[in-house]
């Protein structure tokens, strides 16, 4: 992932979580058949917060427990200006490859499943997204995480370049 990731304490935040995918997995032995279960959990705030987690155990209810924990775990902030995101964005991560554009307001969360699950919990409100790549929801899960984690806000892209705000707006 990028440098400029901001990590956050989760003792201080009121998260909500959005289950994304639940995976069974067969394993077949002498003694019969042995199912376990993995569970892809969204996390976040509504305000800026938001993360993913996986979790593998024999019942669902477990495994979507140790998603939620692993998830507060891997939590990354987020530039929200008035709803929508500051810049244009591509995230990679594996095959999957995701595009997450801001959007003015009242346009709403214009993205697929996976996707969706991130920006909503990020509390983005206006947003225009597209999965490039693999449609694997793990993947395009950790893509979106991604591209959020790499956005900048203007005050942060001002400080780094030693310059005021207006010359960031106009060039």
């Amino acid at each position: 992932m990028s440098a400029n990731i901001q990590r956050v304490r989760t003792s201080e935040l009121e998260l909500k979580e959005k289950l994304v995918n639940v995976g069974r997995v067969t394993k077949v032995t002498k003694g019969g058949r042995t199912f376990t279960f993995s569970a892809l959990v969204v996390v976040g705030d509504g305000n800026g917060v938001v993360g993913h987690g996986l979790g593998k155990a024999r019942e669902v209810s477990e495994a979507i427990t140790k998603a939620t924990e692993d998830a507060k775990k891997n939590l990354v902030k987020v530039p929200i200006l008035h709803g929508t995101i500051p810049h244009e964005q591509l995230g990679k991560f594996g095959a999957g490859k995701v595009r997450i554009a801001p959007a003015s307001h009242g346009t709403g969360v214009i993205a697929g499943g996976a996707m969706r699950a991130v920006l909503e919990s990020a509390g983005i409100t206006d947003v225009l997204a597209k999965s490039l790549g693999s449609s694997n929801p793990h993947n395009v899960v950790k893509a979106t995480v991604d591209a959020l984690a790499k956005l900048r806000d203007p005050l942060t892209v001002a400080n780094h370049r030693t310059i005021s705000m207006k010359t960031v707006f106009n060039g």
